[in-house]
């Protein structure tokens, strides 16, 4: 279940293993346990999930896989600083949004998104075939529906943004997604365009203007098609921010 559904659906951890790597995570994240601190012992952990010692294991093994652990001969498992955190991982950035944004964190987000979906975009129109093209207007279509709920227009929404992802036949911009997730998880949760007519009719609009680009094979206009939708959307999520403020 990629962030999105996730953040839609609910968080639902199945195995000792996910929620051992949910709680821990969550809470380094969250700033709950700080980074440097030393993490208790296995002993004490494992008492604590009230798992055994090998699915500890494991889960602490997840975890420094996304750089927010490290052990240490003698010393421990030490929380690693947030400039080693892995924000490309869905996990992170899921923890990273439920622990609550804010006007920087969604900066430095269209920022990335900024420097990724607008090359995906110059490139699909670049590479992108004509049964490429085609499955993307059957996406954009789906967007002119009034009676969208914040849930659907938001899963279109992704859907119109992976497939471009895909279509730019670049595996790092696919590998990139969690991103374009977090982004549309957020707006799910602050500014769905769901709220206004208005707001379906622009989001609708713009999205046909960036498969309009693709498939007229002009990168310059992909790029400037996909660059006012991510600027559209920070603004909408700034306002609502501002506005809670």
């Amino acid at each position: 279940m990629g962030l999105l559904e996730t953040t839609i659906a609910g968080r639902k951890r199945g195995s000792s293993h996910a929620h051992v790597v949910a709680e821990l995570g969550s809470a380094i994240v969250s700033g709950a346990i700080a980074e440097g601190a030393i993490l208790p012992g296995d002993a004490d952990l494992s008492l604590r999930f009230g798992v055994s010692r090998t699915v500890l294991r494991e889960a602490m093994k997840t975890l420094a896989a996304k750089r927010l652990i490290e052990p240490k001969a003698k010393v421990g498992t030490r929380v690693l600083p947030r400039s080693n955190w892995n924000f490309f991982d869905p996990d992170v950035l899921g923890w990273r949004c439920d622990a609550g944004v804010d006007l920087d964190f969604i900066e430095y987000l269209a920022e990335m998104r900024m420097a990724l979906e607008p090359a995906a975009a110059a490139a699909a129109a670049e590479r992108a075939t004509s049964d490429d093209i085609v499955a993307l207007y059957a996406i954009a279509a789906k967007f002119d529906d009034l009676t969208h709920t914040p849930e659907s227009i938001a899963k279109v929404d992704l859907e119109f943004h992976l497939a471009i992802a895909r279509m730019s036949g670049n595996p790092f911009m696919r590998s990139a997604s969690a991103l374009i997730e977090a982004a549309l998880a957020i707006a799910f949760r602050l500014s769905s365009p769901a709220a206004s007519p208005d707001m379906l009719d622009e989001v609708a609009a713009n999205h046909l203007r960036i498969a309009h680009a693709i498939a007229s094979r002009d990168p310059e206009k992909a790029v400037a098609a996909m660059r006012h939708v991510i600027e559209i959307g920070r603004g909408r999520i700034e306002k609502s921010l501002e506005t809670a403020g």
